[in-house]
């Protein structure tokens, strides 16, 4: 079984969207309220408090804040669970050295989901609209059918005002049928990913060409009064814009993730952090507008589903390599095409080094790939 998501557009009415934003809000005085009671006690007693010594809480505080009772119980009781979520990651990037963050308090506006962790209780779909406790049916667009068992789902409002409720399901995988062909892909900025069988994909590089537009919009926004409804207003074209590149980034690696995994079984990528290599201040915008985290996160979680095999490999010297006789010599990035003095091979530097990782994945399978000949 796979944990699948679905995400539908919803459309409250005006009185729905206000019940809806009246429940975020008690939701962000619950999740600020818990965050100050664990750093108080920890501050008095030197030990932190537990998510189900908060929980236990909940009927001392519906008393003082008889508001709490126009929320379901599951969303309130997952709201100590997000901050108990928050101090696991917190320690857990302490003990490896990370920056760690400390749980933040959330501003206004600032909380803008809601979980209820038990469908079909609280929340579920009934003759095609999204029934919501303590709200009423909504109108939902269902582009899709729902497939599997439905097991949580969130409700979230994005910076531009939409609404979305988002199911995760349990759901059998979709198996492929078997293939042959295997291929490595490196990926890179000039093209945003070489496959091992001379295919480019071109980089769209969506948000350069949404700079412009992007620098207008802040340039009128930067103008306008700050603290008045024009300025918050204003505040959502430009989310907007942002939005349509996210949208645009999202559609460009669902399209390829998807056609690299109908025609080939055996897919070798490289294992990149790429959190390291956005430091490079030089690189930082192109590394990011590419979203090579996003593209690998969707090759795996498709390969899985369709019983691929995805082998991620070390990308250290992969492009100083020889993909025929295993020569190392030094590549500068500003030599695009890898002449080995050994075996005399003459192709690009990226195509060399998606055959190294293809040939790479293949030996850490037990496989052997033919030599090439170019």
């Amino acid at each position: 079984m796979l944990n699948k998501m679905f995400q539908y557009r919803i459309y409250p009415t005006k009185k729905q969207e206000r019940q809806l934003e009246a429940i975020l809000e008690e939701c962000r005085w619950l999740y600020n309220h818990l965050l100050e009671k664990r750093r108080d006690t920890y501050e008095q007693t030197g030990k932190g408090l537990t998510c189900y010594e908060q929980q236990a809480t909940y009927s001392i505080l519906k008393q003082e804040r008889p508001s709490l009772d126009m929320v379901h119980s599951q969303v309130l009781q997952n709201v100590a669970v997000r901050i108990d979520l928050a101090f696991k990651a917190f320690f857990r990037r302490c003990k490896a050295g990370e920056n760690p963050g400390y749980p933040r308090f959330k501003g206004r506006h600032r909380y803008t989901s809601i979980t209820f962790p038990q469908v079909p209780s609280g929340c579920s779909l009934k003759e095609g609209k999204l029934f919501v406790s303590k709200v009423g049916k909504i109108k939902i667009v269902l582009h899709r059918d729902l497939k599997g068992t439905p097991k949580t789902c969130t409700i979230m409002r994005s910076s531009t005002g939409k609404w979305y409720a988002c199911f995760s399901c349990e759901v059998e995988p979709e198996r492929l049928e078997d293939t042959p062909h295997a291929v490595g892909i490196d990926v890179g900025l000039k093209t945003f990913a070489t496959l091992s069988d001379g295919q480019q994909i071109e980089n769209p590089r969506f948000f350069r060409t949404e700079e412009k537009a992007l620098a207008k919009v802040q340039r009128k926004h930067a103008q306008l009064d700050k603290g008045t409804a024009q300025r918050r207003t204003h505040r959502k074209v430009v989310a907007r814009v942002h939005e349509r590149i996210k949208w645009r980034r999202q559609n460009f690696t669902h399209q390829h993730s998807r056609k690299i995994i109908k025609k080939y079984g055996v897919i070798v990528v490289e294992d990149l952090t790429v959190n390291r290599l956005i430091h490079n201040h030089c690189l930082a915008k192109s590394i990011a507008d590419a979203s090579w985290s996003a593209f690998f996160s969707q090759v795996s979680s498709k390969a899985e589903e369709a019983g691929r095999h995805l082998v991620k490999v070390n990308p250290a010297y992969t492009s100083q390599t020889c993909s025929q006789c295993g020569h190392r010599q030094k590549m500068p990035l500003s030599e695009r095409i890898f002449d080995c003095p050994c075996c005399h091979i003459h192709l690009d530097r990226d195509l060399n080094a998606s055959l190294t990782l293809l040939r790479l994945g293949l030996q850490s399978l037990g496989l052997s790939l033919e030599a090439p000949r170019l």
